[in-house]
């Protein structure tokens, strides 16, 4: 007679995850200081994992807000992409040991979901110029700041799928 199999229980790091609607309670129980960072994350590579690494190293916790499939259509980055729908991005992400916790935002900009979460760290990719950025400013009006970490070079997920492509 054989036993019956132990039931596995779902990976811990699904706890990370909260739709923007239910994030005041998690958010509460971070660490602070809170750092946000934004973005597609498409396909995780290196330049991704090194990036989230330097960004929780500067704070408390570091809470990740993806774009949602919708938004990323309109970023115009192809008509395949996202690659990955919303809700597995935000699983990958979520399995990363630096962040905290995951979450979406539905508009082109994410300068909404900061106002709601009012972090007190802003990070973003080494191509952005923080000075002309509307999230700067809205960042510094509560005492936080907003930095720009640099990119490791010869890692873009957009070099990635059109290497896959062959193009």
């Amino acid at each position: 007679m054989h036993a019956m199999p132990t039931p596995i229980a779902p990976p811990a790091f699904l706890h990370k995850i909260h739709p923007r609607g239910e994030l005041s309670p998690a958010l509460q129980a971070l660490p602070r200081p809170w750092v946000f960072t934004n973005g597609v994350f498409d396909v995780l590579h290196r330049g991704h994992v090194v990036y989230l690494a330097q960004a929780r190293a500067l704070g408390g916790s570091l809470i990740v807000a993806l774009n949602t499939d919708a938004s990323v259509k309109r970023l115009g980055k192809g008509d395949d992409r996202p690659l990955n729908k919303d809700a597995d991005r935000a699983i990958v992400m979520a399995s990363q040991e630096a962040v905290s916790l995951v979450t979406w935002f539905d508009e082109d900009t994410p300068q909404a979901l900061i106002a709601e979460i009012r972090p007190d760290i802003l990070v973003k990719g080494g191509d952005y110029d923080m000075a002309t950025l509307p999230e700067t400013r809205l960042v510094e009006s509560w005492g936080g700041h907003a930095l720009a970490l640099p990119f490791v070079a010869g890692y873009s997920t957009t070099q990635l799928v059109q290497r896959i492509r062959g193009t």
